[in-house]
């Protein structure tokens, strides 16, 4: 018979899980529809970080560590990608001689 901790403890993750799956489909939409390749790229990022919540989120619901390993490697791949979209955006911006965001610029 579970205590009311654990079912506080189970109820809170639940919750927990269900309002970061909400968020990775937001960012999903932020993904999608720009407007620009900064926000895209931020979005990606958002969607990593979230899915490295999700899992440690997980971990603690199931009980089961193996899921926080997932995390880690995880969180290391999305951590090399960004940098690697960020360095392949910044020699773009190199290469047509500025800055792509031209928003910024005539203000």
């Amino acid at each position: 018979m579970m205590g009311v901790e654990s079912q506080l403890v189970h109820i809170a993750g639940q919750i927990t899980l269900v309002l970061l799956t909400l968020a990775i489909l937001i960012a999903f939409v932020r993904l999608f529809i720009g407007p620009d390749q900064a926000d895209r790229i931020v979005a990606l990022d958002l969607i990593s970080v979230l899915i490295v919540a999700y899992l440690a989120a997980l971990s603690i619901y199931t009980g089961q560590r193996s899921y926080l390993d997932v995390a880690i490697a995880y969180a290391l791949i999305a951590f090399l990608g960004t940098v690697a979209l960020a360095r392949f955006r910044e020699r773009l911006a190199k290469e047509r001689g500025g800055s792509e965001d031209t928003d910024e610029e005539g203000k």
